[in-house]
């Protein structure tokens, strides 16, 4: 039989995360689910001892929040012009 530990499960649910973030077309979802695979990935680097996964993911995460700050930033501008 095959052996499954529940981590696996969170490393597999990061990966079809990630792949449907890079499949949307609003860039402000793309950010936020791909945000929610990386922080996926984290989790799963650190459990496994995966230290450079984890910390790639985490500086895409903080890539992700410069942006979506910036989306929304711009966003208020706009709506106030």
């Amino acid at each position: 039989m095959f052996s499954f530990e529940y981590i696996e499960l969170v490393g597999y649910s990061a990966s079809i995360l990630i792949a449907i973030s890079l499949m949307m077309t609003d860039i402000m979802k793309l950010r936020i689910i791909n945000s929610i695979g990386c922080l996926m990935f984290v989790i799963y680097g650190l459990n496994v001892a995966a230290y450079p996964v984890a910390l790639a993911n985490l500086a895409i995460i903080i890539i992700n929040f410069y942006n979506l700050y910036k989306l929304i930033k711009g966003n208020n501008i706009e709506k106030t012009l």
